[in-house]
């Protein structure tokens, strides 16, 4: 039952944060033309800065509504999705962010649902005068309900959440956040987090004042610095060793899913992540911190372009300090465990062999997880490796796969992919062991879903890409 909830849960975190992770570039072009020509920007421009407002009133909801409406039901449905959108845009003098997420997919949805009825009862020769009316017709009363009927029903809504969030910035309630948002985080809910729930507002709240601190409540990646820093100085066993390469793809790289897994090794240390991202939230309300576009990846180096003027060493002292409190406080719970060195294979029931990067002796062979999954013999040409954006964690792993794939002489094609947008011509699927309930729900008939504990250790990818080959002979 459990297990079920959190795939329900991962699922529509996932669809909401998929209509705005494949339009984080759009996001971060208009950050930085905000943060370079608004009148407090790095380079006042009063001609440059026209693009500001247009860009975030039209532009962005329009892509929210597209992606959405294609989530759903392919091109008609982007469509369909975009022409409900502009409706709600038009008739509100606020940005329309959540109209654009909410309007898109209903769009969607009602010409899905209407070709549905149309099935099968259409004239030969007149499928494109059918289908080309139905979607005008349609997207028009949805143009004119949007404007008329809805806009004041978002309005309201959105008017609702600013208040809200400011109520929560003006009563110090924001930096409280981290003790759900964290533990959401080791469960791989930080896309749907930081995307689905906290961009769109601190869109709204950017806006008004050029830079928002709800960009950093999920983004700031230092408190997850401070606890790999900590296993890295005071682990035992494989978890220390391969911190030092987490901590780099971490920091550098702002790929959060590589430092997750550690607190489930000692599930105590998960309050320093949590305490280090409180200390840091104080620290931008108290200096006013922020960012001007969602920081994503969430790396120092993606916070440090997306600061505005004044605000650049503000940040990264925040980031310093989320990452000096968390690996002060997990440092601390680590000197005390008092496990020897060679009976650390097994803590808090995670086996820690999961691990090992690149530490396994040569020839050394471990079982790939697989689930459940009985793997049928076929013909495997393509395999795609899943996330829950399939941006960040699963091209690092698709790309190491692929390695392991050619080393054993299989040259097929390896793609990353969202988990929730599978393509229907995939042979097998990868993703980690926590979505992996959520991929099997997601995947075409008959294609096999296996797990893997660690994409980073190169032993149980290559136990993997022999269980691949072996199914193709």
């Amino acid at each position: 039952m459990a297990s079920s909830f959190k795939a329900k849960v991962q699922k529509m975190g996932g669809f909401l944060s998929g209509m705005v992770m494949p339009n984080i570039g759009a996001l971060i072009a208009w950050g930085i033309i905000t943060a370079l020509f608004i009148p407090t920007g790095y380079f006042p421009n009063e001609k440059m800065n026209e693009l500001v407002g247009p860009t975030l009133k039209f532009l962005i909801p329009l892509l929210f509504g597209y992606t959405g409406g294609h989530t759903v039901y392919g091109r008609r449905g982007a469509v369909a999705g975009t022409l409900a959108t502009i409706g709600v845009i038009i008739g509100s003098e606020a940005t329309m962010m959540i109209g654009g997420m909410v309007m898109g997919p209903l769009g969607a949805l009602i010409i899905k649902q209407f070709d549905k009825l149309l099935e099968g009862r259409v004239k030969p020769g007149l499928e494109m005068l059918v289908d080309n009316f139905s979607m005008g017709i349609i997207g028009a009363l949805m143009m004119i309900a949007g404007f008329v009927v809805i806009t004041p029903l978002f309005a309201g809504i959105t008017n609702i959440l600013t208040v809200g969030v400011n109520f929560a910035i003006d009563h110090s309630i924001l930096p409280f956040t981290p003790i759900f948002v964290v533990p959401g985080q080791v469960l791989f809910l930080n896309n749907a987090i930081n995307h689905g729930i906290f961009t769109p507002l601190a869109i709204e709240q950017a806006a008004q004042t050029g830079k928002s601190i709800l960009y950093l409540v999920e983004a700031n990646g230092g408190n997850w610095a401070g606890l790999v820093l900590a296993f890295m100085f005071f682990g035992k066993g494989m978890a220390k060793k391969s911190a030092p390469g987490a901590a780099i793809i971490h920091i550098i790289g702002g790929i959060g899913e590589v430092s997750f897994p550690y607190a489930l090794i000692k599930p105590v240390t998960i309050l320093g992540p949590i305490c280090g991202s409180i200390a840091a939230l104080f620290w931008f309300q108290i200096m006013g911190g922020g960012a001007v576009a969602a920081v994503s990846p969430g790396s120092i180096i993606a916070l440090a372009i997306m600061s505005p003027k004044g605000k650049l060493l503000v940040n990264l002292a925040g980031y310093v300090i989320a990452a000096v409190v968390s690996f002060l406080i997990v440092a601390f719970f680590l000197k005390r465990d008092k496990t020897p060195e060679d009976e650390v294979e097994e803590v808090g029931g995670i086996d820690m062999s999961q691990f090992v990067e690149s530490h396994s002796a040569p020839g050394e062979e471990k079982k790939a997880t697989a689930g459940d999954t009985t793997l049928p013999k076929k013909e495997v040409k393509k395999v795609a490796f899943a996330c829950d954006a399939g941006m960040g964690s699963s091209a690092m792993g698709a790309s190491m796969l692929k390695t392991q794939l050619n080393k054993i002489g299989m040259f097929i094609d390896v793609n990353h992919v969202s988990i929730h947008q599978i393509p229907a011509d995939i042979d097998v699927i990868v993703t980690n062991e926590n979505l992996y309930e959520t991929a099997k729900n997601a995947a075409p008939a008959g294609v096999p879903v296996i797990a893997i504990e660690n994409f980073l250790d190169a032993a149980e990818q290559a136990a993997i890409a022999k269980k691949i080959k072996d199914m193709s002979e």
